[in-house]
């Protein structure tokens, strides 16, 4: 069987389907590739490069859905391209079956097997094959860049000889692929960030990144913002009044805001308000990822930069990831190809649409003549949401008054408890023992229990130091084991070898890492 690509026809889409890469792994599982001319020029990759990778160059569209079996591309077709279609034919393709209706229908009406990767279920098989969150990722990424280039100042705060430069605050609404892609890329360029998202379970993940979860003050047992398949649900409009409250209260402070918060198959919620854009300060920065969908902010224009009139830039670009398109193609490509991997369970280049495989089922909107969305469950769950963790409580002074002396007392009953075994035990040996190896003995307790002391006590990052402070100690130890090695008792003397050998590996690795660590300050 043959798979096709045909060259985007949406006005600046840039990624194309297939890659000379890609189209390499597609003929080890037994197809033979063609590629509209043209169609990776825009990604960077050249018709010479296919040619190169063995991939059928074609001369147009037509010739290509002819010559092809499969056909893979980036953006929903168009009703022209769905009228190139013809019965049996597999089309795969991002499609928002619940925005197109009248696509699925005529897909349908053409007897096309249709596998929307915007359809793929979320759950860990499919991992590979979530084009949506490898788009997501790259937009996410991208719109911090887009802010950069829009913002008139560093990220990162600066001290210079010229003046003192605070770091940018930028908030981002929405934890989800996109979200996450972005709080990574602010905070690695120095930026305090701050995220927002209606499942709390993502928390963790947001302060493990380096930003700022900001928490709602706001009780209700059934609001747990989590929907199947990991995104995220529709809010209370209790909850909502209390989300957009809070955004209120940031929006003078903050200096970017990002938001990326969807809802599969709805517009995109507005979150980010008028009152709000006017209360922020002059020269920040909106970037709304949900343009295509109506938008996060009330004022963003799908494919446009405005600029309102108290100096708020609002970036509503649709297109973030062919904005890289080369590295978005590179991803989306792979995606198709592991699809078509499942697709292909004998690798002999025949595509065997299982309907029973939870993947392909969840993914395939239309077949045999057939409108197959929306799909019934999949019977392998999606990563379920976590319990919702509560924020930890203040303590008021009195509080951790009393747990510092519930401490102490703990500490101080399990001390008295060591000290009373101890004197029996000493009891028990003293009833037998010579008098000098008491006196020993009760110098050896009494290290024991000192060092642990003082080793335990150090603060962790202090170790390292701490090992030439213990060199000294060692060097007292070899002292006091050669002055008993030749006391002519032959258990003394084995375990003076002992302790002189132990004290001696001490040493050395003490030397060698604050060796080790002095290097570090050194200058080359």
């Amino acid at each position: 069987m043959r798979i096709g690509t045909p060259k985007e026809v949406h006005h600046g889409e840039d990624r194309v389907a297939m890659t000379p890469a890609s189209a390499k792994d597609l003929q080890k599982l037994g197809y033979s590739c063609v590629i509209e001319a043209g169609a990776g020029e825009e990604a960077g990759f050249l018709d010479a490069a296919y040619e190169e990778a063995g991939v059928e160059i074609a001369a147009s569209a037509a010739t290509l859905y002819d010559a092809a079996d499969i056909v893979a591309k980036v953006r929903p077709p168009t009703e022209d391209e769905i009228a190139l279609l013809r019965e049996d034919q597999l089309l795969i393709s991002f499609f928002y079956p619940a925005q197109n209706g009248d696509l699925l229908d005529l897909a349908k009406d053409r007897g096309a097997s249709v596998i929307a990767m915007d359809m793929v279920p979320r759950i860990s098989r499919a991992q590979k094959m979530d084009a949506l969150s490898s788009m997501a990722n790259i937009a996410g990424y991208r719109a911090v860049m887009e802010a950069g280039n829009n913002f008139g100042r560093f990220f990162t705060g600066q001290v210079t000889a010229a003046g003192k430069v605070p770091p940018a605050k930028v908030l981002v609404v929405g934890a989800g692929v996109a979200g996450l892609a972005a709080i990574g890329t602010s905070t690695s360029l120095g930026a305090i960030t701050y995220a927002f998202d209606v499942r709390p379970e993502v928390a963790e993940q947001i302060e493990s990144m380096g930003a700022e979860f900001v928490y709602l003050d706001f009780e209700e047992s059934s609001q747990d913002g989590s929907a199947t398949g990991g995104y995220a649900a529709p809010s209370s409009p209790e909850f909502r009044e209390k989300q957009l409250e809070k955004f209120r209260e940031l929006a003078p402070e903050v200096d970017i805001v990002i938001t990326t918060a969807l809802i599969p198959g709805r517009d995109a919620p507005v979150l980010w308000t008028k009152d709000m854009v006017e209360a922020m300060k002059p020269g920040s920065v909106i970037v709304d990822l949900a343009a295509e969908r109506g938008g996060n902010c009330e004022l963003t224009q799908a494919d446009e930069k405005l600029i309102t009139d108290n100096g708020v830039t609002i970036v509503g670009y649709t297109d973030f990831p062919s904005r890289m398109a080369q590295q978005s193609s590179t991803l989306y490509a792979t995606n198709v190809r592991h699809m078509i991997s499942d697709l292909t369970p004998e690798k002999d280049g025949m595509v065997v649409h299982d309907m029973e495989d939870d993947v392909i089922r969840g993914a395939t909107v239309t077949h045999e003549s057939k409108i197959t969305f929306p799909p019934p469950p999949p019977k392998v769950q999606a990563i379920a949401a976590q319990p919702k963790k509560e924020k930890p409580k203040e303590l008021t002074p009195e509080e951790k008054r009393a747990n510092e002396v519930a401490a102490f007392k703990a500490q101080t009953r399990s001390q008295v408890g060591l000290l009373v075994g101890g004197g029996l035990l000493l009891l028990l040996i003293g009833a037998w023992a010579p008098e000098s190896f008491m006196s020993h003995f009760i110098v050896f307790a009494l290290s024991c229990f000192i060092g642990f002391q003082v080793i335990w006590n150090v603060s962790h990052a202090l170790h390292t130091p701490l090992m030439a402070v213990t060199n000294a100690i060692s060097g007292i130890v070899i002292l006091g084991a050669l002055l008993q090695i030749g006391s002519g008792n032959f258990l003394v003397m084995l375990l003076s070898l002992v302790a002189v050998l132990i004290a001696t590996i001490n040493i050395v690795g003490g030397f060698l890492v604050t060796r080790r660590m002095l290097a570090m300050f050194q200058k080359s």
